[in-house]
């Protein structure tokens, strides 16, 4: 074979496997995606997230844990240096 020729079997060649490459990870979005949208239809979709404590609650936490909780903010803040 003329180095011609090898050269364009090489490019064949080349052309063969990225669009080999190419198909199949598109073969595997669509799966993936195909897989998502059956799991959501057969969950039930997504679920809604827990609802936030009202403000009372905030109230009745105990003095201690609300001054535990102060000082560590504090204690973060000051290793980060602000």
């Amino acid at each position: 074979m003329t180095p011609s020729e090898l050269l364009l079997e090489g490019v064949e060649l080349m052309l063969f496997g990225l669009g080999s490459v190419f198909v199949f990870l598109v073969l595997l979005i669509v799966c993936i995606r195909l897989m998502s949208f059956l799991i959501g239809h057969l969950d039930g979709g997504p679920t809604l997230p827990a609802p936030a404590k009202p403000a009372a609650a905030t109230a009745d936490m105990d003095a201690d844990l609300f001054a535990a909780i102060q000082a560590a903010i504090h204690q973060h803040r000051a290793r980060r240096g602000r």
